[in-house]
């Protein structure tokens, strides 16, 4: 199967460095020709060959598909949780343990399906999900089930096998129905790795590995993921510095700041990449770039749970491997990476000027960064060897008319009201004209929301929380 993308509006073949000369590395005109998964060639010349299918894109923005770098694809099932509307992040996890306890296999499923659906629908072609949580009452094989779902979706999947040991009684957040021995823990992500794991170029799954937090595992743990990936060539992941509780519970617990405890447990390295990442000093980021550490900026959740600005100009300028997420949508409400690329733009204009980031960069995040953070050199451009993920933004919309004198930023400033137009992972169309190809929308939704309503009803029965207006 060959695919010909015609006399583009805008190219953005996007450069690899994000201290070049010219990050966005832009042609308009000429042509993006596809094989199989691979992209052949791209440039502003005519292509002189021909192709199975062609798509003129004359009116639309060609980008790289878009990377999201940390996500809790359950959390679809908790948004807008009446309890939590002002809740800040320890009192959030609390209320919605008790929503979550109760998850699913099938719940889960489908919800990687809604998740998955609206990343697609919003221009991502590459994600990761960070899958923590294991009630003891659903089956085992829950990201197997994510897995599932995105080999439906044929979105690009990073999943990571998440954990948590450490529950209320032994001083952790998490209640005890929802965490999992330590043994449990690494024998399945053994399992995992020899199941699913792909390292080679191209692959549309690869395990990672997450423990939850700091507040949730024990320090044994932590070391024996790093020795377990090292081993296996893999990447980790880990929330780290989000609020200033995480920062006082690690002190007091540990007596070190949350960044130190990571550097005794052997998570300050390369192969590592953060969510969040707030509450880091000068030192530290020094020594996050020179340990070539990625980080997932999650800009609404930050937002939403008021826990602060992250500093991403400084962890750019020191080598940070930074990417975009969009975090779960219970924190969020949502897992449209275009808006949480707008809102990493905007937030960092709460900042002095110098601190401000540009169009360039917020596009380099959603890209090449994200590719980076997540150890991958196959993605996150559109130059030829690189696998097809590619993102088409017609500038025939609404909301874009009268801000074309730079259709790249528009697709940041601008608040598009509607789906991307075509979204192309590993070489296939998963998106034509806003729609998902294959989907019933509208029965994933009723099904989604029955799961959500049946969840909520429970807990607050169980708990007598009031949970809903």
């Amino acid at each position: 199967m060959s695919i010909l993308i015609k006399n583009p509006l805008l190219c953005c073949r996007i450069s690899e460095d994000i201290h070049s000369g010219d990050v966005l590395d832009t042609f308009s005109g000429g042509h993006i020709f596809i094989r199989g998964n691979k992209i052949i060639s791209a440039g502003p010349e005519e292509f002189a060959g021909t192709a199975d299918q062609i798509i003129d894109a004359s009116r639309m923005v060609v980008l790289p598909g878009f990377v999201n770098t940390h996500h809790h694809f359950f959390q679809t099932l908790t948004r807008n949780i009446y309890a939590t509307q002002k809740s800040e992040l320890f009192d959030w996890l609390v209320t919605n343990y008790e929503i979550w306890r109760g998850i699913s296999g099938e719940a889960f499923y489908i919800s990687a399906k809604t998740a998955i659906a609206e990343l697609l629908k919003s221009g991502c072609t590459t994600t990761s999900d960070h899958l923590y949580l294991f009630p003891q009452n659903a089956e085992p094989t829950l990201i197997d089930r994510e897995i599932e779902a995105a080999c439906e979706m044929g979105i690009r999947f990073q999943p990571t096998r998440g954990s948590m040991s450490l529950s209320k009684k032994d001083g952790g957040l998490p209640p005890d129905d929802v965490i999992q021995t330590e043994a449990q823990i690494t024998e399945d992500t053994l399992r995992l790795i020899t199941k699913y794991h792909d390292d080679s170029p191209g692959a549309m799954t690869r395990i990672s590995l997450a423990p939850c937090s700091p507040f949730s595992v024990t320090p044994e743990l932590m070391k024996e993921t790093a020795r377990i990936a090292k081993e296996n060539k893999l990447q980790i992941h880990t929330h780290l510095a989000e609020t200033r509780d995480e920062e006082d519970f690690c002190i007091q617990k540990m007596g070190q700041r949350p960044f130190d405890f990571m550097k005794s447990v052997n998570w300050i390295d390369s192969i590592a990449w953060f969510a969040h990442s707030i509450y880091l000093n000068d030192a530290e980021i020094r020594q996050g770039g020179a340990a070539g550490i990625g980080v997932a900026h999650c800009p609404s959740s930050n937002m939403r749970l008021g826990s602060g600005i992250a500093r991403i100009k400084e962890m750019l300028d020191a080598g940070i491997k930074v990417g975009i997420g969009v975090d779960g949508s219970a924190s969020n409400d949502s897992s449209n990476i275009l808006l949480e690329m707008r809102n990493a733009m905007l937030i960092s204009r709460l900042r002095e000027p110098q601190f401000w980031l540009s169009t360039e960069e917020i596009l380099w995040m959603a890209t090449m960064g994200g590719a980076k953070a997540l150890g991958r050199d196959d993605i996150g451009q559109i130059i030829p060897g690189k696998c097809a993920d590619i993102t088409m933004i017609s500038m025939d919309r609404l909301e874009y008319a009268g801000a074309q004198h730079d259709p790249a930023a528009a697709v940041i400033f601008c608040t598009t009201m509607s789906p991307v137009d075509w979204v192309i992972v590993n070489g296939k169309v998963v998106v034509k004209d806003g729609q998902v190809a294959g989907l019933d929308e509208p029965a994933l939704i009723k099904k989604q929301q029955q799961i959500s309503d049946e969840l909520v009803v429970r807990a607050e029965a169980e708990t007598g929380k009031k949970l809903r207006r």
